[in-house]
């Protein structure tokens, strides 16, 4: 039952000022919503700074992936050097008479193909790197 001053009619009024409001907060985020959409400089700015963290992340992940390399074959290269003066080493011993010259023979041997495949291995890292960090 309503009064007669017309309190009653004061709900309806707040309740109307509260859907106002409600729908006056939705209509500026819908309006912020287009006016992101039609910021063409805005969003190209965004994808370019996006393409650029891939871009970065797909190099870092290549210079992991070249540094990797790199230890493998200079482990293989360590073990191989290893091997190749153990085998110098018994040729060199005493008593092998015409092994002195095999001994001759393999310390004039060209280097190592697998040696000068990690030493472009790790040219190649270098330059990645550097090149990553100027950008």
């Amino acid at each position: 039952m309503a009064d007669k001053n017309g309190s009653g009619s004061k709900p309806d009024v707040e309740k109307l000022r509260a859907e106002i409001r409600q729908t006056r907060a939705e209509l500026g985020e819908t309006v912020q919503a287009l006016a992101a959409r039609a910021d063409v400089k805005a969003r190209a700015r965004a994808e370019v700074e996006q393409a650029k963290l891939r871009v970065r992340a797909q190099a870092a992940e290549a210079t992991g992936k070249v540094r990797e390399a790199a230890h493998v074959a200079t482990d293989r290269v360590r073990h191989a050097t290893a091997a190749a003066r153990s085998s110098v080493e018994r040729v060199n011993a005493p008593g092998t008479g015409s092994r002195g010259r095999a001994a001759e023979q393999l310390r004039r041997a060209p280097i190592p193909l697998t040696a000068v495949l990690v030493a472009a291995a790790a040219v190649i890292g270098v330059i990645l790197v550097v090149r990553g960090r100027r950008r």
